[in-house]
């Protein structure tokens, strides 16, 4: 696994969020030859960053799990760029950096929260978490509250938290109507270098963000099913071949349209599966899988999307 240190032009790119496979046993016990199934493929398609978070259900991991998942990435061949995800509470940010210092991760993404906060104290927080864990953070910003009600205080925050280092990437991710107006990302832009910012939504808003604000690269879940696709977006949208990355990221919107009924995450978990890149096997409380009608709704559209990274990774 990657281990040295992060500089602003390695946000040009794809991340994927994967999902995290799990046996179906009492205890759900992490499969991690299934996850090594998955990344084998992605690998297969050149993608080589992963961003374990929401998709793989850490909000609900224990910390004997979080050690066992570290170690595990940790092992991976060095041309994976693995970044784990932490938190989202103050507590639990402290307990998981003891962890993370034991193992060399370049950098670790702050999972958002909806829990009472205001900019001054989670920025306090945060810092404290940087320092205990000795790593730069990506944050991931959820919506225009994520640093509290002020927003003008929550964007000079991150302000603050990127201009000294103590943030290293952001994860913007704050749902539009249309994407390309955005004023809280304006205002962003205007306190943070837009070379560490990516596009956080998957493929839905990922051309307008690089089009019109100029951000570096873009997180995707259903591009774990297409990984080859949607680096073809980048590179089209690289080009200034927006038409062309239009066209060809229509192709993912049905499987969007599914997560956002269902849930991101559920679908993803489901969808890896039924389009036989890897068994999944169970979802960790608070959630639950999706039931035999949905599956049998989203099984052509997961086959579909791997179909075509098939086709796409033979002709790249």
């Amino acid at each position: 696994m990657r281990t040295q240190a992060i500089q602003p032009s390695d946000w040009r790119g794809v991340f994927p969020v994967p999902p995290l496979c799990r046996r179906t046993d009492a205890r759900r016990t992490i499969d991690f030859a299934e996850n090594r199934r998955f990344v084998d493929y992605m690998g297969a398609s050149g993608t080589t960053r992963l961003l374990y978070g929401g998709n793989a259900f850490l909000y609900h991991i224990t910390l004997a799990e979080y050690e066992e998942l570290l170690g595990w990435l940790q092992e991976l061949p060095d041309q994976y760029w693995c970044i784990p995800s932490a938190g989202p509470s103050y507590g639990r940010l402290m307990d998981q950096a003891a962890i993370l210092r034991r193992h060399k991760f370049p950098t670790v993404m702050h999972l958002p929260c909806g829990d009472p906060r205001d900019a001054a104290g989670l920025e306090a927080g945060l810092r404290d978490f940087a320092d205990a864990c000795g790593l730069p953070l990506i944050l991931y910003v959820k919506d225009e509250n994520n640093l509290g009600a002020n927003q003008e205080a929550g964007l000079d925050a991150l302000g603050r938290l990127a201009n000294d280092g103590t943030c290293i990437g952001i994860k913007y991710a704050v749902v539009r109507k249309d994407p390309s107006v955005d004023a809280y990302l304006d205002g962003l832009l205007k306190r943070v270098d837009r070379s560490i910012v990516i596009s956080g939504i998957g493929e839905r808003p990922a051309i307008a963000h690089l089009r019109k604000f100029g951000l570096p690269g873009f997180t995707t879940g259903s591009g774990c099913l297409a990984p080859a696709p949607s680096h073809r977006i980048l590179d089209l949208c690289y080009a200034g071949k927006y038409d062309e990355a239009e066209a060809l990221r229509q192709l993912f919107i049905p499987h969007e349209d599914l997560r956002d009924a269902w849930g991101p995450a559920r679908v993803l978990h489901a969808s890896t599966a039924l389009a036989g890149i890897a068994e999944t096997g169970a979802i960790p409380p608070f959630t639950t899988p999706l039931n035999a009608a949905q599956c049998e709704q989203l099984g052509p559209v997961a086959k579909g999307l791997a179909a075509h990274n098939q086709v796409a990774a033979a002709t790249a």
